[in-house]
């Protein structure tokens, strides 16, 4: 399992929690892609039946094949994973949709959020934080675990995610705003989806 980067207070959701999350997650995946429905889940409680925020990142042989999420708690949180699954594999603008003979090769990874809050451009630090950039309607996102891949530092981290909004790199200097995150994030072995 991934560890987690930049954690809820602790024991947020346990490891049970996160089994039956992973599992909702590639059910839906599966069924929509395959079978055009979502499965009914039943047996979400406590924390995974409460609103929440989260991205389900889909990726393939190590590398990218869709991320979608909520950064606001509008569902409980086991239906925004179902939804986010299925728009993971089938709306993210910059890939194709998923097709069913990918499903072995598809890794599931789930980043659950806290809410946005107010940061300093010295506050962020990398592998703690994920970014919302914002400046008039452009917007932009990366989630905690993005800078630490790539390994950037603050600054480059900073740049990427104004980037990622259709800003110039240098939009937080100039009057963008920032907000940040923390994410529980977690994924499917890699024995699991090979």
């Amino acid at each position: 399992m991934a560890e987690s980067v930049g954690t809820r207070p602790e024991a947020y959701l346990d490891e049970s929690q996160r089994k039956v999350l992973l599992g909702i997650a590639r059910r839906a995946l599966e069924g929509y892609v395959g079978a055009g429905k979502i499965p009914p889940e039943e047996g979400a409680w406590g924390t995974l039946a409460a609103p929440g925020a989260a991205f389900v990142t889909l990726t393939k042989n190590g590398r990218l094949r869709g991320c979608i999420g909520y950064t606001e708690a509008v569902a409980p949180l086991f239906k925004v994973v179902q939804e986010c699954a299925v728009a993971a594999a089938t709306e993210d603008p910059r890939f194709p949709p998923v097709s069913p003979k990918e499903f072995p090769s598809l890794r599931v990874e789930i980043s659950v959020l806290t809410p946005l809050y107010p940061i300093e451009p010295e506050e962020v630090e990398v592998g703690r934080h994920g970014l919302m950039v914002a400046q008039g309607r452009m917007r932009g996102l990366l989630l905690p675990q993005v800078p630490v891949e790539w390994g950037w530092d603050r600054e480059t981290f900073l740049d990427q995610t104004c980037v990622k909004a259709g800003l110039p790199p240098s939009a937080w200097r100039h009057g963008a705003t920032l907000r940040a995150f923390t994410a529980e994030v977690f994924g499917e072995d890699e024995k699991t989806a090979t």
